[in-house]
């Protein structure tokens, strides 16, 4: 499987950061219709966990991890049902282990995508430029979801 590189990640964030309001909008729309049961499935991670400050950082990442995907050239099939269904049991049991042995090499071959994943890592775990960070319980969360799109993503490669 071919990875997504820091180059690509880095490309994706210039893209995504510097959209105004209708870029912004008009990518969620592109990114919503191309992968719609995935997005649907990311979401209802905010309904599941009572919190709403993690809503709107999955649409920014779910649009930015899918971004990355296109920087590095990757096409992607739509993730269905099916997919969802058979990734969450071995995920689960993936994250019990993770959380009782704080193995970040599981998270990365799990995953298949280890830039994306120590990206992600980052992103939950250091303050925004403005000094603002997120508090442990959203970051958790965020960082839980944020690898299931990654690995459903990487499994939607098209070779």
């Amino acid at each position: 499987m071919r990875h997504v590189s820091l180059q690509s990640i880095e490309n994706a964030i210039k893209k995504i950061d510097n959209l105004d309001d209708d870029g912004l909008e008009r990518i969620s729309e592109t990114v919503a219709l191309a992968q719609e049961t995935l997005l649907g499935y990311a979401m209802s991670a905010a309904i599941e966990y009572n919190n709403p400050k993690l809503e709107g950082l999955l649409i920014y990442y779910f649009c930015l991890l899918n971004e990355c995907f296109v920087q590095e050239g990757l096409r992607l099939r739509a993730v269905t049902e099916a997919d969802i269904d058979e990734f969450e049991d071995p995920y689960f049991e993936l994250l019990d282990t993770y959380f009782d042995t704080d193995n970040d090499d599981l998270l990365e071959e799990f995953c298949d995508q280890p830039n994306l994943t120590q990206f992600m890592a980052i992103e939950v775990s250091t303050e925004d430029d403005d000094g603002t960070s997120l508090d442990d319980e959203t970051a958790t969360q965020l960082f839980i979801v944020s690898l299931a799109i990654i690995t459903l993503l990487g499994r939607a490669i098209i070779e």
